[in-house]
């Protein structure tokens, strides 16, 4: 029989859900011309933009629940490499040969971390981690596409495909800067207001200064705590993550390689408490919203650095709410999404197959072809609960247990009610408002990533 806390969570997702509605379709209007989702893919929605992104994940998170995906789903990610070793976000000719100024460090970042995880792809593998090292910038920081200014997302994004390889960041260097310089450029050091101290900002300002960016440190910090993905760290650090030693008057900008994790951790802990156990997203002019992508990558981030602990509360905030980010739009399940909350629920060792009531294994073997072979628990769960990649509670039809909502439900749908609408959770990330929000205009044309960087 279905919890008050169940009830509860139907009744919040459909009003995330019918708040979502408001928002601009974005990503999910493609334009007229906007490719269909090739086989083999993940997902139904235009790849353009985050077709490599996606399928990266899935195939991570699936390899994490001990599926063995579809021949066609590996060959696609591996199809999509181009003959220097980087991988587009989307190569809709693979037969045609790739532009170098389009290759995307994020894509290629995850991909090499896919197939590292998968196995079998060395000479995939080896060629992406060339193409890493022949697109470093001078100051040890990787851009979005060659060529233009680093980024901390995609630094601390390249760092962890680096570790996923075997490879040392700090031995991969360009003039003198290694991939751990790189990274430092972008985190906030003493000369910062106290409570952005040991955050990243996503770029520089023109003068050089530097603002602490959600996403950003979220992203970031799994690279400067040592981690790829799938996080598996097991080491925990009993106490909170320690903010960032400045003496009084203190006017270091840069952290310390040693400090650079806990510093990080420290700050990420402060505004996951400060805003209900997740992250916001502020674009210009608009209502901050909840920042699903940004709060993933923080649990995943603080689980790294051995703090589980202060990582549990956000989980469960996603576990309670993320439904309405996975299974979003006319296309279906967002398998970036979908596979970004399976990442969580396997790092933070929670149920997979029940995550706030969702089965997230199901959910992202749905969005693409059938695999080669399931694990028992798999199948069981499917068996158990078919209802279980639905919206949490569309199958009740009998009255709870407890006669009605719980307290704390109440109080999650009375906050939404109140706001009036004021708080739609933002689907649709684009890579020029990201800049905004970190105070920098972009600072060319590929740099504006439109739609696909919602999930990053």
């Amino acid at each position: 029989m279905l919890t008050a806390a169940r009830l509860g969570a139907t009744a919040l997702a459909g009003l995330l859900l019918a708040g979502t509605a408001a928002a601009p379709a974005l990503a999910d209007t493609p334009s007229p011309s906007a490719p269909a989702a090739p086989a083999g893919i993940y997902g139904k929605g235009d790849p353009t933009y985050d077709g490599v992104w996606r399928q990266s994940l899935a195939l991570t998170a699936l390899a994490g629940a001990k599926v063995v995906p579809a021949e066609s789903t590996v060959s696609w990610l591996a199809g999509q490499q181009c003959a220097d070793g980087g991988w587009p976000s989307f190569r809709a000719d693979t037969a045609a040969a790739c532009d170098a100024k389009t290759e995307d460090s994020n894509a290629t970042a995850v991909a090499v971390q896919a197939l590292s995880t998968l196995g079998g792809h060395q000479d995939a593998v080896a060629k992406g981690l060339q193409w890493i090292k022949a697109n470093q910038n001078a100051d040890g920081s990787w851009a979005y596409n060659p060529g233009n200014p680093g980024d901390a997302d995609s630094t601390g994004l390249t760092v962890s495909a680096l570790l996923a390889t075997g490879t040392d960041p700090a031995g991969v260097a360009r003039s003198g800067k290694s991939a751990y310089d790189g990274l430092a450029g972008f985190q906030l050091g003493c000369a910062s207001p106290a409570d952005q101290r040991g955050a990243f900002a996503y770029q520089p300002a023109p003068d050089g200064a530097l603002a602490a960016n959600a996403l950003a440190a979220s992203q970031a910090t799994l690279g400067a705590a040592g981690g790829k993905l799938p996080v598996t760290n097991t080491n925990r650090v009993d106490a909170a993550p320690k903010p960032l030693t400045c003496a009084a008057g203190a006017t270091e900008k840069t952290v310390p390689r040693a400090e650079s994790a806990e510093a990080a951790s420290a700050y990420l802990v402060a505004q996951l408490n400060a805003n209900g156990q997740h992250l916001m997203q502020t674009m210009p002019g608009a209502t901050p919203t909840p920042d699903f992508a940004a709060t993933s990558w923080a649990v995943l981030s603080l689980i790294q650095a051995g703090h589980p602990h202060q990582a549990a509360s956000a989980a469960d905030w996603l576990a309670g709410n993320g439904y309405a980010w996975a299974a979003k739009g006319k296309s279906g399940t967002d398998a970036s999404a979908a596979a970004t909350l399976l990442l969580v629920a396997q790092a933070a060792k929670l149920d997979p197959y029940n995550f706030g009531g969702t089965n997230l294994v199901q959910l992202l073997i749905d969005a693409g072809p059938a695999p080669k072979s399931v694990p028992s628990a798999a199948a069981s769960a499917a068996s158990a609960n078919p209802d279980g990649t639905k919206a949490p509670g569309s199958g009740i039809t009998e009255a709870d247990d407890n006669g009605g909502f719980s307290p704390i439900w109440l109080v999650g749908i009375g906050l939404l009610v109140g706001i009036g609408g004021g708080l739609l959770i933002s689907l649709n990330r684009k890579r020029g408002a990201h800049q905004q929000a970190a105070g920098k205009p972009a600072t060319s044309s590929t740099e504006d990533k439109p739609e696909g960087d919602e999930q990053k």
